[in-house]
Order: structure tokens, then sequence, then C-alpha cells
């Protein structure tokens, strides 16, 4: 599941080359198959006040997983996106982690409304469940505070997570240039 940037929509990660690349890689053999579904967020809020998370695990999922060749354990179902996307893929990864086997937050925007849960959201996941984590941005990012924080609660609690601060800005172009790096690592361990 990968969420794409505010002011964008569904088409975003299409658009920056996910299709293909997974395409490619799968073809090759250097990964294993799987479904890229990519949701379309059509608002703006806080999760609190954003049907969006609700709608994703509480109907997208489980079409999705009635519809097609899954595999339905957490384990081999991730959650990834870029800025307002990932600010979501931390949100349900987190508050949610009983679907989400790996977390992608790439230039991480945490939700506002978030930060007083996160800390308790991190303690209610038992140590041998904790997702997967990759996180990422551009030093020129203007959100990269957010990220920092992020990074900072995760390495203060002893939390595993892959960490990289790459050159670039919040945009587009740095995103494009990362695909095949975020799909390699998504499908690593399936």
């Amino acid at each position: 599941y990968l969420i794409h940037g505010q002011n964008f929509n569904h088409d975003q990660w299409d658009r920056l080359g996910a299709d293909d690349t997974a395409f490619r890689l799968i073809s090759s053999g250097e990964i294993p198959p799987f479904i890229l579904v990519l949701p379309r967020d059509r608002s703006w809020a806080q999760p609190d006040e954003d049907m969006f998370g609700r709608v994703l695990v509480e109907s997208l999922i489980p079409t999705i997983d009635e519809r097609y060749r899954t595999l339905p354990e957490r384990s081999f179902r991730a959650i990834g996106g870029l800025s307002r996307g990932a600010a979501w893929a931390v949100h349900l990864g987190l508050s949610q982690w009983e679907l989400f086997g790996a977390i992608g937050a790439h230039s991480l925007p945490v939700f506002w409304a978030d930060t007083p849960h996160i800390r308790e959201w991190l303690d209610s996941i038992p140590p041998d469940s904790l997702p997967r984590i990759f996180m990422d941005t551009g030093e020129k990012d203007y959100l990269i505070k957010s990220t920092l924080w992020f990074e900072g609660l995760l390495t203060e609690k002893g939390i595993p997570h892959e960490w990289y601060l790459f050159t670039g800005y919040h945009e587009e172009a740095y995103w494009e240039s990362h695909v095949e790096q975020y799909l390699r690592w998504y499908a690593q361990e399936w």
C-alpha cells in the first residue's frame, strides 16, 4: 500500500515509475511478485477528522485480500508513503500494527494530531512484532524537523529502523530517484 503526497493523487507513484520498476525487478527475478495498491487520499485533514485511514483498514484491505491472490498475513503487507502519505504510513503502521509488517516513511511530516500518541503506539507493540521501518529524507527538505523528531524517538526507544539522509529536497525528483531502493526494501523479506 503506497500512499501519495498532499496535492497529488493515486497516480503519483505510477508517474514516479513504481509500477515499471516493480515489473522490471519482478521480471528479472530480483524481487518476488507483489501487488501495488495505490489508494487516493481526497482530504487534507488530520487522521481524527479524515476517514481515509478507516476506509483503507476496514474496506480496502479486506477487498484486496478477497479479490486478489494475496498472502494476507501482516508479514507480507507493507505500507509506505511520500510526504503526507508517509504520515499516513506511520499513523496506520503503528496504530494498526497487526496489519502491517513494514512501514516506509519517505520525507515524513508526522501528523501533529499523532504526536501525543506515537509513544503509546510504539509501547503497545510487542517487541517481537515491531514492523520493519525505513525512513529517508532529503537534506534540504523543508519538513526535515518532523522526520528527525520521529527518527530520534525510534533511536531513543531502541527501535530498529533504517534511516537515510540523502541529498535532495521535498519534491518528486527526489522520490523518483529512490523508487527502486524503496521497492527493493519493501520486498526484501518476502
